[in-house]
């Protein structure tokens, strides 16, 4: 049985050019999910320009004309077997809009396109992708730039640093989602930890008077072994276990590429203080790799 049977997307009507409907609609068939869209239109300045009569009815022709083309999309889908619903609406609010629909619909996954924002932006103004993965009660599955409907390469990333909890409850949760994900898409399955030695060399200073190579390789051998014990108990296959060192955001981005995947599955936690204000990896990954992003 599949662990996804409602699903809800989220998507901006104004951009028809989208393919979250077409991954969407391909998850739903494929997991033998229902699918609600929300088609959420964020306020349009220029009705406030209109004068009070005129700017009602632009504003019903405006959402009629959504409507109508969402109808004949919901159509579609429906002739090809998936059982979907559909609503268009003003949304003042987008991000408490789609947390409400969340609490209301209950879905086992969130689906919305990534919403690219400049560097610059992101320093003044905190990306609603970035507060969906803080306040989002249910796994975020953000549509990257594929062409596929469905994905034929899935890597679980995850963190043996430390393999006290919660660190190892969220490993766990990240390769059971990332399994049955692949499992539903018929995608392959492959386990990535990124290893990040200068983080690991704070985390042991002074390594009982190690000198630093030595100290370096003794992490480097204990944090693999870690992560293959925790692939081995998964049972990925030898050759889709990738221990590789470096930044997680540029291992992550580096292998996405050369790997051609077409989802990372990874973990999100509550962040506080600086770690907030800086945002997650799971967070800077959006903008740095192509492909779509499942956070857990």
């Amino acid at each position: 049985m599949s662990q996804y049977r409602r699903l809800l997307l989220i998507i901006n009507p104004t951009l028809r050019q989208s393919q979250a409907m077409n991954h969407a609609g391909a998850l739903a068939k494929a997991c033998g999910a229902s699918l609600h869209i929300a088609a959420l239109i964020p306020p349009w300045k220029l009705l406030s320009l209109l004068e009070e009569g005129d700017r009602e009815e632009a504003r019903e022709g405006f959402l009629q004309d959504h409507r109508d083309w969402l109808k004949y999309q919901v159509s579609q889908l429906r002739d090809s077997g998936i059982e979907v619903t559909s609503e268009v609406t003003w949304a003042d609010d987008i991000q408490q809009d789609i947390l409400d629909r969340v609490a209301d619909l209950q879905p086992d996954l969130l689906i919305k396109q990534v919403q690219r924002e400049s560097a610059l932006r992101r320093a003044f103004f905190t990306p609603l992708d970035w507060r969906l993965l803080r306040h989002c009660p249910t796994p975020v599955y953000l549509l990257g730039e594929g062409h596929l409907a469905l994905p034929r390469k899935v890597v679980a990333a995850v963190d043996v640093s430390n393999t006290l909890a919660p660190n190892s409850e969220i490993n766990e949760r990240i390769i059971q989602q990332a399994s049955s994900f692949a499992l539903q898409c018929e995608a392959e399955l492959h386990l990535l930890y990124a290893c990040d030695i200068s983080s690991l060399y704070l985390g042991d200073m002074g390594g009982a008077g190690l000198a630093l190579p030595d100290l370096g390789r003794q992490l480097l051998n204990a944090h693999e072994h870690s992560f293959l014990m925790l692939a081995e108990r998964y049972g990925v296959p030898a050759d889709r276990r990738h221990f590789i060192e470096g930044h997680p955001v540029s291992v992550l981005d580096t292998f996405a590429d050369e790997q051609h995947m077409d989802v990372i599955v990874m973990g999100r936690v509550q962040s506080h203080g600086l770690d907030k204000l800086l945002g997650s990896t799971t967070e800077h990954i959006l903008y740095q790799v192509p492909c779509s992003v499942l956070a857990v």
